[in-house]
Formats: structure tokens, sequence, C-alpha cells
């Protein structure tokens, strides 16, 4: 189709493959680029230039401009308002909790309503008679968050989603501050918040500068991202849930990781060399262990600690109720 877009077929690079029974089946194409905490290229595969919707992993920079508008989010509180959680009660009460101390009504979220991702809690809701809410939308942290940083300045709850309200506004400012990029295209994301477009050099290069941020800064913005990164980090749990990703790799490597939907991965080592990607299909099986691999021979982290964590990530492939083979990076 015509207009803006992410990158091409042909511009993409084969990132991983699904191996099974000793038989390619299916290959992964993307692009990825890995920096420096100061945000020299290390490695670039594919195309890094051309603008994609980060997705849930602009969600940083979102809770950053909640922060930085006068809201103190720390601990679980900032986890939440960055996590895309699985919906488990304890990321419902988190949530709750933003709203109820701020005197806000959770008719006030904007997200669509949904089921819990966790299939636990899922099914305790069937069992109660209840039905899929807001509050249970895996972005209803974000979403939460704006809604506190509305009610703190002053600024309307209602259309809080609109690019034009002053909450979205303060966001593509830290956006643009973070990442020293422009964005190139504004859509709406799943959750109906703005989503603006960037390249993944762009991307990594925020993602870099906020996983290095400490909370002693002169600064107050990157005091703010200091304080993110350590929430991050110290509460691996609400980040996503229970055995997924995003969690396994916080709580055992310590790294300051953020999936987005369709593809899309930042990881950030504790020597800031960053990695982003997007998986061009928009399948993230692949996502973690590429983003991994890619910081491991960067030597940001050691190989033999990806390779204790592999049996946790969801890579191997079945036949038969066995495993017969498993996703594996595979750029040169």
């Amino acid at each position: 189709m015509h207009g803006p877009h992410t990158f091409t077929v042909a511009d993409a690079v084969e990132l991983a493959v699904v191996e099974r029974s000793g038989f390619i089946e299916s290959r992964h194409a993307g692009s990825a680029v890995v920096l420096t905490s100061e945000g020299a290229v290390l490695r670039a595969l594919g195309d890094v230039t051309t603008p994609i919707f980060p997705r849930s992993s602009m969600k940083p920079f979102q809770a950053i401009a909640v922060m930085a508008s006068g809201v103190t989010l720390r601990g679980e509180d900032a986890a939440i308002a960055t996590a895309s959680h699985s919906g488990t009660q304890r990321h419902a009460d988190l949530v709750r909790g933003l709203l109820f101390r701020a005197g806000i009504p959770e008719t006030a979220l904007a997200c669509p309503a949904a089921w819990p991702d966790d299939s636990a809690t899922r099914d305790a809701l069937v069992r109660l008679g209840a039905g899929k809410a807001p509050v249970y939308m895996n972005c209803s942290g974000k979403h939460a968050a704006m809604l506190v940083a509305c009610k703190q300045n002053g600024w309307a709850l209602t259309g809080y989603l609109d690019p034009e309200h002053p909450l979205q506004k303060r966001i593509l400012d830290v956006v643009e501050r973070f990442t020293g990029e422009r964005p190139s295209a504004t859509g709406i994301d799943g959750c109906g918040a703005p989503v603006h477009a960037l390249s993944l050099t762009a991307l990594a290069r925020g993602i870099a500068r906020i996983a290095t941020s400490k909370s002693n800064s002169p600064f107050a913005i990157y005091r703010e991202a200091g304080f993110l990164a350590e929430a991050v980090r110290q509460n691996g749990w609400v980040i996503a849930g229970p055995g997924l990703p995003d969690t396994v790799v916080i709580e055992r490597l310590g790294l300051f990781i953020k999936t987005g939907a369709e593809g899309i991965m930042v990881a950030s080592a504790a020597n800031g060399i960053t990695v982003a990607l997007k998986i061009l299909d928009g399948n993230l099986r692949a996502a973690t262990i590429v983003a991994l691999r890619l910081l491991a021979d960067a030597g940001a982290i050691a190989h033999t600690d990806v390779e204790a964590l592999l049996p946790d990530l969801g890579l191997a492939v079945y036949g038969g109720g066995r495993q017969v083979g498993q996703v594996h990076a595979s750029y040169l």
C-alpha cells in the first residue's frame, strides 16, 4: 500500500528460525540495532532508520512524562505505569490503588474492557460470574497513571487520549527529548493511546537514556527516568506476569526490557548497551532470544546466562507432547 509504512521485506534480514526435528520449518525476518550507552551504533541488521510503531515499548516514555508532570511514582506504582501486565489480581490491585488514591473512578479508564491474559485470574472471574473490564486490559496501568497526571494538573479526565490533550503533548515532548527524533507519524495504539513512529535507532537511543539514568541526577526528568529504571529492574513481576519472558529476563538477568506488540522488543543491559528490534511479521515468539543473543554478542551479558534461560522463554517446539525442536536466533 502507499503512504507511510515500516521497512519492507527486501530491507529486512533473517533474525530467527523455527526448527522442528532438525528441519527449518519457519523463518522470522526483521531488523535490529545495538547501541552503546552513549548512542553509538555497535551493530545494525536490516533497515534501522525507517520508522516503526514502537507499540508498548513506548510505555517507558509515557510513564516518565507522567512522573515529570508532578506525579510521584515509585517502585511497583512506577512499574505498573510502564507494564504490559497479564491481568493478575495483584496487577489489578495496583491499578485500582493508583486510581483510588487520586480519587478517580475506575470508569474513567478509556482502555478497552478485556479478560485477564492470566488464565487463573480469568477462570476465577468466570466462576464469580464477573465479566471483562478495562482494569484487566494489559495497558490499564499506563492509563491509570495518565489519569492521575491529569487529576494532578487540573487537566480534563475525559479525552485524555486525544493527541491534542496537554498530557499527550507532554508525552510527545518526552519522546522527542529522549530519542532525539521527531516522530514521522502518529497512530492509535491497541489501547486507544497515541503511538508515535520512530526509527529503531532512535527507539534504542531513548531506551538507553532511560536505562542509564540515575535517581540522583541533577536534572529532574532524568531523576524520574532513574526511578523508573530502578522500578522495572526491581519489580519484574509487575512488567509482564508469572512465567512471561519480560518478567523472567528481568528477574534472572536484571535487564531493562520491554516487549511491544507486532514484534517489537527493547532491552538494555547494566552497562547501557541497548538493543531495539522488530520482527517484520509481528510475531513475538523469537523477539526475546534475538535480543538476548545480540546483547551477549556485544559482551553486555554472558552467553552462559542466556543458555540457562532458554527453557523458560517458551522457545520449545513440540510434537506428540515432547520437545522436538526450538526457536533459534539465526542472524549472521
